[in-house]
């Protein structure tokens, strides 16, 4: 597949879905560009996972950010068209997910370093990422430019998913 470069980025303005023309700059390439930074960091750790069904739990996470990404960068009246939103269906699953986790591995009361096995350290620097995703959604949510409550309890319940995988991650046990 060839890259197909069409300059219209050149002069620092990006395309919403809709096509509207807004500054790369802006609050929303600002927090869907965080998105996709957070999903480089996800597939690093998912590249590098030791224990099972690690990559499958960030695979289903990197399918979600590109929705979520998808809907920041779509006018609301646009989103149905684009095809879908985070819903309360995802951050069940999210719950689901997190609760199998916290069953497997032991939580200590206590301040933790990351860096026990690569891969744990790689979910921890995707959960900070998705810290700064989520103070940046939550900005666009009370400036109404976005609108789903969704967004925002998906992204606090990812953070918290994300900090108990890279304790999965950086467990010795089964």
């Amino acid at each position: 597949m060839a890259i197909k470069f069409s300059r219209k980025g050149d002069r620092g303005f990006t395309s919403l879905r809709g096509g509207q023309r807004i500054p790369k700059s802006g609050p929303r390439p600002d927090a869907y560009g965080t998105l996709d930074e957070a999903s480089s960091a996800l597939g690093m750790a998912r590249a590098s996972a030791r224990k099972p069904g690690t990559g499958e739990i960030i695979l289903n996470i990197q399918k979600d950010l590109l929705l979520l990404g998808a809907e920041l960068a779509a006018e609301p009246e646009d989103l149905a068209r684009f095809g879908g939103q985070i819903t309360s269906r995802h951050v069940a699953r999210l719950e689901r997910c997190l609760d199998e986790l916290q069953a497997k591995v032991p939580l200590k009361n206590e301040f933790v370093y990351s860096g026990e096995a690569f891969s744990g350290a790689a979910v921890d620097l995707a959960r900070t990422i998705i810290r700064r995703a989520e103070r940046k959604a939550a900005g666009l949510f009370h400036q109404k430019v976005i609108s789903n409550p969704q967004v925002l309890r998906y992204l606090n319940r990812l953070a918290d998913l994300l900090f108990v995988l890279a304790r999965y991650e950086d467990h010795s046990g089964p």
